[in-house]
């Protein structure tokens, strides 16, 4: 029998990136008593390195802009496998979820009239792909995601909400009924292993791009998760499902964001031909990154590939100028300089698809409430929520558009709140967990514990990432 302090609260977010605030602000702000849970301190999240902006039809900077036309581009950006319901309501909940986001103070780069700035991005279109390339994006210059997670911070501060920092979910706790109370976590800093009690459970952990050795995910990102949801018998959805970002700085995986083929930047090989006119007429560099993933390699396997090993390509931006590059792409020139050691103000990046976003995850309808499979029949999971890229809506489908990420983030984010906040108004009764069910949840951790012997797990991890690289990329055999 095990005897664990224990912390209480009427709802618990595991983890601080942009979906885990936007769903925590969203219940603090109601007066509920709200944790969120973090391996790493909240503005450290992963969120921080996203790049580009927020997908959404605003009408910024075209007036005639419609929510129907982002919806027709993401339905087939996801090679039309994507939830065409969750779809719509991202889209079309979207310009909100946005605007509030403004009202918060998050700093948006502007046009000269002052609207939000929006700039072009892959697989974006005007009037259901017949009007030409759209500019839909909403930036805050190149670090979108770092605006983004410091004006959540700040508005959960403001509400109230109890930041457990640095401390690391390990499993989840189910009473006798199967309802999810809360989880075992372990703060980092002192060793204790700690029993949080909640109404309601929300999953936020990002997701597992540490799998393959190459990547443009943070050494956080190791589907935590998805495996606390497996560890406790759930089903998954679409994790074959991964994206790999056509920009990815060659041989350290950094990302360089689509943004800069938006601001007017384009790829090319070995002989200087911008190949991207070959695979894709009309988009060019603005295709779907699945398109220009594919073209890239297919440079590399063709002998077109750049550098002594004939093994990546070229990201050209020098023609943009300087003004340009430092105004608009200030990361960008930054992170060049430290990884690639090329200023693009006067040299091309080399670049190669990089393991980049998990389209699948823990399946999940609208508002948040996790989904499993029980005789072949969807069905809810009490207590349990996810949101963000640890889920999975399936508005992503097969391939996501550039910058609905950070709009699934505080789309769903948002609604998962808000389906919580309403939930716990009329009043959700369970049964607390009893010190069984505690016990219950903290054998695999009494096991490792006590474990002298087993794998070597830095040696599993390496062999997995390799072969994860090796044989489950951009191209698949089998």
């Amino acid at each position: 029998m095990t005897a664990l302090r224990k912390l209480s609260f009427d709802a618990v977010v595991i983890g601080g990136g942009g979906a885990g605030m936007r769903a925590s602000l969203q219940m603090a702000q109601s007066g509920f008593k709200t944790a969120c849970l973090t391996k790493v301190f909240p503005t450290r999240s992963h969120t921080v390195s996203a790049q580009g902006g927020i997908t959404c039809a605003i009408a910024s900077a075209d007036p005639d802009d419609d929510w129907r036309w982002h919806m027709y581009d993401t339905v087939k950006g996801s090679d039309y496998i994507g939830d065409q319901d969750a779809i719509e309501y991202m889209c079309s909940v979207g310009p909100e979820a946005v605007f509030e986001l403004e009202h918060m103070g998050l700093p948006f780069s502007r046009f000269e009239n002052g609207r939000i700035y929006q700039r072009p991005f892959g697989g974006q279109s005007k009037d259901y792909g017949a009007g030409g390339q759209a500019a839909r994006t909403c930036a805050a210059a190149d670090r979108t995601g770092h605006a983004l997670l410091h004006t959540l911070y700040q508005a959960n501060l403001k509400n109230n909400t109890t930041f457990l920092n640095e401390w690391f979910a390990v499993d989840l706790v189910r009473n006798q009924d199967g309802v999810v109370v809360g989880v075992i976590a372990i703060e980092i800093e002192t060793g204790e292993v700690v029993f949080v009690e909640s109404k309601a459970t929300v999953l936020a952990t990002g997701g597992a791009g540490r799998i393959y050795a190459s990547t443009t995910n943070a050494h956080i990102n190791t589907g935590d998760g998805i495996g606390m949801a497996l560890r406790a018998g759930y089903a998954v959805q679409d994790i074959e499902m991964w994206q790999f970002h056509p920009t990815g700085i060659y041989g350290a995986g950094t990302l360089v964001t689509e943004g800069c083929r938006g601001e007017g930047g384009y790829l090319i090989n070995k002989d200087g031909e911008r190949f991207m006119e070959r695979y894709a007429p009309n988009a060019k560099d603005l295709a779907g990154r699945d398109v220009v993933a594919r073209s890239m390699m297919t440079e590399i396997l063709e002998g077109r590939g750049c550098g002594e090993q004939g093994d990546h390509v070229f990201l050209k931006l020098d023609h943009l100028g300087k003004e340009i590059l430092h105004s608009r792409l200030p990361g960008i020139t930054e992170l060049s300089k430290t990884f690639a050691h090329v200023d693009p103000v006067n040299a091309p990046i080399p670049v190669v698809p990089t393991c980049h976003y998990m389209m699948g995850g823990i399946p999940t309808n609208v508002n948040g409430q996790a989904i499993t499979q029980v005789n072949g029949k969807d069905q809810i999971i009490p207590g349990l929520y996810a949101c963000g890229e640890a889920a999975c809506v399936s508005v992503h489908g097969a391939n996501r558009l550039g910058g609905n990420s950070l709009l699934d983030l505080v789309v769903f984010g948002r609604a998962a709140g808000i389906f919580i906040e309403e939930q716990l108004q009329q009043g959700i009764e369970y049964n607390l967990a009893s010190e069984e069910d505690v016990d219950r949840a903290m054998g695999r951790l009494n096991q490792l514990d006590s474990n002298d012997n087993g794998e070597d797990t830095a040696q599993l991890k390496k062999e997995l990432q390799s072969c994860m690289q090796n044989y489950f990329g951009v191209f698949r055999d089998g």
